[in-house]
């Protein structure tokens, strides 16, 4: 039986129009590492980003017990919440954060879907706003002052969204756009966007980072 660490809490974040149930097998690698995980399901394509994030994140933190380390790993959109929550909030027993393939400076798919009929209903608001105008919510952020490691990926299972992005990319973020400000470490894996979080590389990084607070680069 694992032996959870209740001083160490680690709350996912899906992406954008996922739920819960894309991160599940990460949560079972991390408790099997011993953190007490908090998967979190919120309604993505409902609401604006600006909801979405407060929402989330206060019902996730109360699941954490009092006075323990809380860290995030975040997949795609989700990343973009925890930028949006911090900018608004102090976490004051804030640990380390692992964004997986994050837009931070938005993605180029957005910017050339987002007009063609039926983006916006399979998306919602939220998926509106991942474009990379500098106006776009990703680019109002700011910088990272928090610990943060990101894995980005650079193959994809969608040629024609490839099309659409510079390279390399993961299929709906460029690399380059996963990128922050302020980031203590990054890395570029042979993952794609949509099934990062299942790949068994990625997980050790994730948990290597969670540690050490950099990417086992050796």
């Amino acid at each position: 039986m694992t032996q959870f660490n209740p001083s160490e809490c680690v709350i996912l974040l899906h992406g954008l129009a996922r739920s819960d149930g894309s991160m599940k097998k990460l949560a079972q690698a991390l408790d099997d590492a011993g953190y007490l995980t908090v998967n979190v399901s919120y309604p993505s394509t409902k609401q604006h980003i600006e909801a979405l994030a407060p929402d989330a994140i206060t019902k996730a933190l109360a699941q954490c017990p009092e006075d323990s380390t809380i860290n995030f790993v975040t997949h795609s959109m989700g990343g973009i919440l925890v930028r949006q929550y911090l900018k608004k909030n102090i976490i004051k027993n804030l640990g380390r954060v692992v964004m997986l393939g994050p837009p931070n400076k938005g993605s180029h798919v957005v910017d050339n879907l987002s007009k063609i009929p039926g983006f916006k209903l399979i998306n919602g608001p939220a998926g509106m706003q991942l474009g990379t105008t500098e106006v776009s919510i990703p680019n109002t952020l700011g910088s990272a002052n928090f610990e943060l490691g990101i894995i980005a990926g650079n193959r994809s299972v969608n040629p024609i969204l490839s099309l659409m992005l510079p390279v390399p990319n993961d299929g709906k973020v460029s690399v380059e756009h996963t990128k922050l400000e302020g980031m203590n470490d990054h890395i570029e894996l042979p993952v794609t966007h949509s099934f990062m979080m299942n790949n068994k590389s990625v997980i050790a990084q994730i948990i290597y980072f969670l540690v050490h607070g950099s990417f086992n680069k050796g």
